[in-house]
């Protein structure tokens, strides 16, 4: 009987796999989704249902003709970017911006490095931020939610749109308007406001995070260190003029900075591995959230933040690199 097997490292084997990971990451977007048809109705879901099959059919494609390798649309990778790529989407988004922005977001911003594990940037917020620059008027047209009634509504929907929190507010205080009624901290909460399909609900947004720390795919430090200094900096502005700057709370609660800090900046291919390089590139996200949104022409400033910082992290890697062993 052999005792002694030779081989190569790494000799300790956890039971983490990539196809693992990604499935919980799946799994923790479902209290998004289902938030999303409740707000949004059944057009939430089919684009959804469209953004995905685009994502895993664009992949396939690309791994068999192009790259001529294995295809790994099994591995649930595809999935996650497609589902996030539509949770940075209005719901009344025309399908056909929904497919580009997945072929952007799969062929561009991840096949085109070589696949999975070899992207410097998040697929996701590279399809997102295409459609914000390629289509703006589409990509800034939302529905207001209206609540369970939408899933038996035909149209309403689209019949009603409006700008989101942080695009009021800014408008606001662009033209002088100090009487800007703040959006209810519950609805925010809950999910009762405009937005992109997956920011609205900061409770189903937690419910994911903390699912994905349970199951060790994600760390504190970086939505830790993302939201605090958010909610540090806001804070520091806001008491220097209340009128003019958005209350830190209400500035965590709306817009992308809760589902960018808790599935799109923590990434674990485009994020640094060590642990203060986690802390450094949340606090680069944060900072550079609130510079924009309040200094910048858009309302909204995390998928900008989360690219920023993406092509930081080779440098963060080497500023910040673990200790040795036994060193």
């Amino acid at each position: 009987m052999r005792l002694l097997n030779v081989s190569g490292s790494p000799h300790v084997h956890s039971g983490e796999s990539v196809k693992r990971i990604m499935w919980d990451v799946n799994i923790a977007l479902i209290p998004l989704l289902l938030t999303a048809i409740l707000f949004f109705g059944f057009e939430a879901l089919f684009v959804c249902l469209v953004s995905v099959a685009s994502c895993l059919l664009f992949q396939w494609l690309i791994e068999k003709f192009l790259l001529k390798t294995k295809t790994t649309i099994t591995d649930g990778s595809a999935i996650v970017t497609g589902l996030l790529l539509a949770f940075n989407l209005p719901s009344n988004l025309p399908l056909w911006i929904v497919i580009i922005g997945a072929l952007v977001a799969i062929g561009i911003g991840k096949m085109s490095f070589g696949g999975l594990g070899k992207n410097p940037f998040n697929p996701a917020l590279v399809g997102r931020v295409f459609l914000l620059i390629s289509f703006p008027v589409q990509m800034t047209t939302w529905p207001r939610p209206l609540g369970i009634c939408n899933i038996f509504s035909n149209g309403a929907v689209d019949a009603t749109t409006g700008a989101t929190p942080l695009a009021a507010f800014k408008e606001a205080v662009k033209n002088g308007t100090a009487n800007f009624d703040m959006p209810n901290l519950m609805d925010a909460f809950l999910g009762h406001i405009g937005g992109s399909m997956g920011e609205v609900s900061a409770i189903a947004i937690i419910i994911g995070g903390i699912y994905m720390l349970c199951r060790r795919v994600i760390s504190w430090h970086i939505p830790v260190s993302f939201i605090g200094t958010a909610l540090v900096f806001s804070a520091i502005l806001w008491c220097i003029n209340p009128s003019h700057y958005m209350d830190p709370i209400t500035t965590i609660l709306t817009g992308g900075l809760m589902l960018g800090a808790v599935f799109m900046a923590t990434d674990m291919v485009t994020s640094p591995m060590s642990k203060w390089g986690k802390v450094v590139f949340g606090i680069g996200c944060g900072l550079l959230t609130i510079i924009i949104r309040n200094w910048g022409s858009y309302p909204e400033g995390v998928s900008f933040a989360i690219l920023l910082m993406n092509a930081c992290v080779p440098l963060i890697n080497k500023g910040f690199k673990p200790k040795r062993f036994a060193k």
